[in-house]
């Protein structure tokens, strides 16, 4: 009997599950570990698959201020070159008998202040063309401001689980048997509670020669709790019924697969559901191994203490 056969005599396989069933559609995994899906999107043009406004919001903090602050020079620089190619003996208090770079540096300064209206007065336009130009710029600088101001909005308020999950994930001893465990546990000072889990298994197989990709979900001890503040650590019963039942470490080594997590939660402070996903190939399965305790209690026994940094440690075991 091939391990397809075997597999699917203990548990049901997942249909329209969005990944479709050819491996050779991905490459390395469904998808990444910060949740991301590991797809590259082509076939239409740049400017239809790409939207803006959820990359400004989706992109790391520092990358953001950096956009924002090389639009920013990038668009004072152009509004300085144009004052400049006028002529700065168009703008009153710049002294056209000094150096060029000295010129251009005011012109720069001059398109600063027009494009943030502060208009400190002691260079103004002078003439129909320069002063065109920067009733132009100010209007740009304010939409300009707009538009920050509305990103900045949407990346304070926009909706975030903040949920952290182990590495690895573990096969663990179990109630006489073994279980697949994973764990996670908020990292910030959000209240979430009716958290859900899904938790569900791909598998590269045979059949009939040929490699087909298989996923099945897997039941879970608790799929449902009403309070995250803690860990919570995610087992899934190896038993017969299970599709991983009858594993190795060889297997773990030699099989393509992967688990996808899928997590959701209300959370108070944003008062809507949030959401998170994560994944784990087969190489990233510690076969053996039990999570340490990541919670202890105050000395005066009154608090209890997260350990956020004990998420991922583990100690080997024999199985």
């Amino acid at each position: 009997m091939s391990l397809l056969d075997r597999i699917n005599k203990r548990a049901q396989t997942q249909a329209n599950t969005g990944f479709g069933t050819s491996p050779g559609n991905y490459g390395g995994r469904f998808v990444n570990k910060d949740g991301s899906a590991n797809i590259h999107k082509r076939g239409i043009p740049f400017l239809e698959r790409i939207s803006w406004y959820h990359t400004m919001l989706r992109m790391p903090s520092w990358k953001f201020l950096g956009v924002l602050m090389t639009f920013y020079a990038a668009i004072n620089f152009l509004f300085a070159a144009v004052y400049y190619t006028i002529g700065v003996e168009y703008l009153s208090g710049i002294d056209p008998n000094g150096s060029e770079w000295v010129k251009f540096g005011k012109a720069y300064f001059f398109s600063a202040q027009t494009f943030t209206t502060v208009g400190y007065g002691h260079i103004s336009p002078n003439g129909v063309l320069a002063s065109a130009v920067a009733a132009t710029e100010a209007l740009v600088g304010l939409l300009s401001f707009a538009i920050a101001t509305g990103l900045f909005f949407g990346r304070f308020s926009k909706p975030t689980a903040f949920l952290r999950f182990s590495h690895n994930a573990l096969i663990s001893p179990y109630r006489g048997g073994t279980a697949l465990m994973l764990r996670m546990t908020p990292h910030k000072n959000t209240n979430l509670t009716d958290a859900e889990v899904k938790v569900m298994l791909g598998m590269t197989v045979e059949e009939n020669g040929v490699p087909m990709n298989r996923f099945y979900a897997l039941p879970l001890e608790f799929e449902r709790i009403n309070l995250l503040s803690l860990s919570w650590t995610l087992v899934h019963p190896i038993t017969e019924d299970s599709p991983l039942y009858g594993f190795v470490a060889s297997d773990y080594e030699s099989i393509e697969g992967e688990l996808i997590v899928y997590v959701k939660a209300f959370d108070d402070m944003f008062s809507t559901v949030v959401a998170s996903q994560t994944s784990y190939t087969f190489q990233e399965i510690v076969y053996g191994a039990k999570f340490e305790i990541m919670y202890t209690e105050s000395e005066d026994n009154m608090t209890t203490i997260l350990h956020l940094d004990r998420l991922d440690r583990f100690s080997k075991v024999d199985l």
